[in-house]
């Protein structure tokens, strides 16, 4: 899962060291380590505590001109590291993100391998902003790899963008050949930015709560957030045809060196069968402090419920509403 707040930190705190990277044209080293220690206890069902690293990862980016106005760029970012427990680590064993791209002012820019996907990063904002993440994201399936992706410079305010996920020849279980793809339009204007995506789903891997013969059905997402100096609110809704439809909102207060933010999720289950009609729905609450420019701890609390009796499972049972407290510390640099 992508860390928005992470991913912003580490951007911050590593400008002064790019722009030095730049003028001797040696590329910038960045990571991160992430712990996070969970309860988490299901009403009914008995409960569990786990410590975990929470994705601590070690990158590497570079940027260079081209030519004037055109710049060259790559990023390289791998994860897998458990860094809570040596004796299951067994080393970077993992790619977060990789792609290399072209981008100018007059253009926009186009990059090419993994990374967040365009209907992701304009959409599905409340899922990846939280460290431990409430789960609860849209149903939407092209994934993160293969992909080729453009984003236009903004006319207005208005930027679009789109993907294209080339996934080859294929075999039995996607029906050969497929290019999924994703179209975004985002629309900034003073406090306010608007966003609309779509998802063709071809990718044939399936989305179902039913087995593996799903639907290729759109996935449609909006999403609206304002801003008002250190607080703002956003809101999300994303709907895919007899799979699902998701509606998320969330605040988030900036206070000094703290952050507190408070949301809201929903899911409706709209397949065909028995399970037509549940919804799970979620609150998160995160807490938030800044110790210094490269290192924060948090706080963050889930509370679950389900149409689904039998939704949150641990060894010891099962029930139909689950708590989740955490707690965790990043250091970045």
């Amino acid at each position: 899962m992508k860390k928005t707040l992470i991913a912003s930190a580490i951007a911050a705190a590593t400008f002064s060291g790019a722009v030095a990277a730049q003028e001797s044209n040696m590329p910038t080293v960045y990571g991160n380590i992430q712990y996070a220690l969970s309860h988490t206890n299901v009403d009914g069902g008995g409960s569990t505590v786990d410590h975990f690293d929470n994705g601590t990862t070690l990158g590497v980016k570079h940027d260079h001109e081209i030519a004037p106005g055109i710049t060259g760029f790559l990023k390289l970012e791998l994860e897998g590291i458990n860094a809570d427990d040596k004796a299951a680590s067994s080393g970077i064993d993992k790619l977060d993100e990789a792609y290399i791209g072209v981008k100018g002012d007059s253009f926009g820019q186009v990059w090419v391998g993994s990374d967040d996907s365009t209907y992701e990063s304009a959409i599905d904002k409340i899922v990846n902003f939280h460290e431990v993440g409430t789960g609860i994201g849209g149903s939407y399936e092209t994934g993160e790899g293969d992909l080729i992706q453009y984003m236009s410079p903004s006319f207005g305010g208005l930027t679009v963008g789109g993907a294209v996920q080339v996934n080859g020849d294929g075999d039995a279980s996607n029906n050969g050949k497929s290019y999924p793809y994703q179209l975004a339009a985002i629309y900034s204007v003073d406090a306010l930015e608007l966003a609309v995506a779509m998802d063709s789903n071809d990718g044939g891997n399936g989305y179902s709560s039913n087995g593996p013969d799903v639907n290729n059905e759109n996935t449609y997402g909006v999403r609206a957030t304002y801003a008002m100096g250190d607080l703002s609110l956003t809101g999300e809704y994303q709907t895919r045809k007899d799979v699902s439809n998701e509606f998320g909102v969330i605040g988030v207060y900036a206070l000094g060196a703290n952050q507190f933010s408070l949301a809201y999720q929903v899911v409706e289950d709209d397949s065909p069968g028995a399970s037509n009609g549940d919804k799970e729905d979620v609150i998160a609450l995160q807490a938030l402090h800044n110790l210094s420019d490269n290192m924060y701890v948090y706080f963050e609390g889930y509370m679950y419920s389900s149409d689904d009796a039998a939704a949150y499972t641990l060894e010891s049972g099962s029930g139909d509403e689950q708590t989740v407290a955490a707690v965790g510390g990043v250091y970045y640099f």
